[in-house]
């Protein structure tokens, strides 16, 4: 294939850039740290955003914008949040350029900010800070906003989609009257990330809670869902956050209760970031390239033509239009590739590379026989069927291939979970074999920190409705009430 990829085994994190470089998915930008979202990448973030929010619709939330730029004072109103971000924060001091009388372009000194602004990290602090001005009784709750942005971590070491300086996001931000509701409110939005990554990214994940170690900075609770790569290693797929009454006291936003008492909000905040788009492409794709799941897929059905002449191409080009027609009326998305310019085998290699779930060839010899040649792009079988009935069996076929993925992933992880039950055992999995590792922890912040430092394993989460049962810590020998999920991670 002329867009030849590295192989996984040969070396996972080359083919992974090189996957995203070929398939037009993303590139490095001139801004170092940051990238450039390709088309066609961006269309498969599209369809994450429009799912994601026609779900965050259907339970009650409304979309809203807030300021990119953030007072520096904000920041310091909530200490454990200021301390999380406080070494990823960019910050504008200036307001304006002058030229030097050289042709130089440089920042007037003159034109210094009385406060400086921090390009948002997060946004905890500014909605706060708004809501302070929308909140004073109970009758004003609860407040169900989401905000689709871009945020700014400054980032040293990147990697397209996984981690740059600058990533696209959204990011919900709720106020409540009561504990019970926002802790609710946070679970119910976990439920819609993990629906969300199974049932249309095909990536099975595990819903569990962070330690406090590893908990979003300002939360009480921070719940997650964790998913696992094809190389062992784990990935954050999606966090909710408990924020209890902390921003509110940070920012003063009291409400006077059905009772007439006066007291603090509730609050969660929750967000899914461009980082899915590095889960799809590691959980599911091979050393030919994407493979995407239909649900997911920019273009689900490509058609190409093989023919000798132009009566040939207009025949099957008609009968291309017929099939499209007929696929498009089930919201199928369609392409045909009638270009020219390019022979077929070159076309099959490039949609095998852009992970296109199903493949349709239609030559001289599917003329004369009512047939075509469909080829799936997750197991690479090919067939040739009658065209009769074609669109309600590609209809089926999508939801098979979209099954199949998901069935492929969860297998892997299912191989590639290992219960341990001491520290070189634990070690040796992780060296040999990786993959997510579920053992006995003392519950202890240093017994963690010195597992990660010796092992660079983290706890991926304490799972949720986890099984209770009396072990010792493979690390301190002491007593522990259940297992946890350790891995290496992204």
């Amino acid at each position: 294939m002329s867009k030849g990829i590295t192989s996984r085994k040969d070396d996972y994190s080359q083919w992974y850039n090189e996957l995203v470089t070929k398939a037009d998915l993303a590139e490095h930008s001139a801004v170092r740290g940051c990238m450039v979202i390709k088309p066609y990448g961006y269309s498969i973030w599209e369809k994450m955003q429009a799912a994601l929010d026609k779900m965050f619709k259907d339970t009650g939330h409304s979309n809203a914008y807030f300021p990119l730029f953030i007072p520096k004072s904000f920041f310091s109103k909530e200490a454990s949040h200021v301390e999380g971000f406080a070494t990823e924060c960019a910050v504008v001091t200036h307001y304006r350029l002058k030229n030097d009388g050289n042709g130089n372009i440089i920042v007037d000194e003159d034109a210094k900010l009385e406060e400086e602004l921090i390009v948002r990290p997060t946004s905890e602090t500014i909605i706060w800070n708004t809501y302070k001005g929308w909140i004073q009784s109970y009758r004003d709750l609860p407040i169900l906003v989401n905000q689709w942005a871009n945020v700014v971590r400054w980032e040293m070491r990147t990697r397209l989609f996984l981690r740059t300086a600058e990533f696209l996001w959204q990011e919900g931000h709720t106020a409540h009257a009561t504990q019970q509701e926002a802790v609710e409110e946070a679970e119910r939005m976990l439920e819609v990330y993990a629906d969300f990554a199974e049932n249309w990214m095909a990536v099975p994940v595990v819903k569990g809670i962070k330690t406090p170690n590893e908990r979003f900075a300002g939360a009480l609770e921070t719940y997650c869902i964790e998913a696992l790569m094809q190389d062992g290693k784990a990935l954050q797929a999606g966090t909710s956050h408990f924020l209890g009454q902390n921003f509110a006291k940070a920012f003063d936003v009291k409400f006077t209760s059905k009772e007439g008492k006066l007291d603090y909000v509730w609050a969660t905040s929750w967000g899914v970031s461009t980082r899915l788009m590095g889960a799809l492409i590691m959980a599911h794709s091979d050393d030919s390239g994407l493979v995407l799941p239909p649900m997911l897929a920019p273009i689900q059905v490509v058609i190409v033509p093989i023919y000798k002449g132009d009566e040939e191409f207009k025949a099957i080009s008609e009968v291309a239009d017929n099939l499209s027609r007929e696929l498009k009326a089930k919201n199928i998305s369609v392409k045909y590739d009638d270009r020219d310019t390019h022979r077929p085998g070159f076309k099959f290699a490039e949609y095998e590379l852009k992970g296109v779930p199903v493949r349709i060839a239609l030559g001289g010899r599917d003329l004369e026989n009512g047939t075509a040649e469909i080829a799936r792009r997750d197991t690479k079988e090919k067939e040739t069927v009658s065209r009769d009935g074609l669109a309600d069996r590609i209809e089926n076929l999508l939801a098979d291939i979209q099954k199949n993925i998901y069935q492929k992933a969860f297998k892997f992880r299912e191989e590639n979970t290992t219960e341990v039950n001491s520290y070189e055992e634990f070690k040796q999995v992780l060296d040999s074999q990786a993959g997510f590792v579920s053992a006995h922890w003392d519950g202890t912040p240093e017994t963690e920190q010195k597992i990660k430092e010796e092992t660079k394993a983290t706890i991926r989460c304490i799972p949720l409705n986890n099984k209770q049962e009396a072990g010792v810590c493979i690390y301190s020998g002491k007593a522990s009430t259940q297992r946890v999920l350790f891995a290496r991670a992204y």
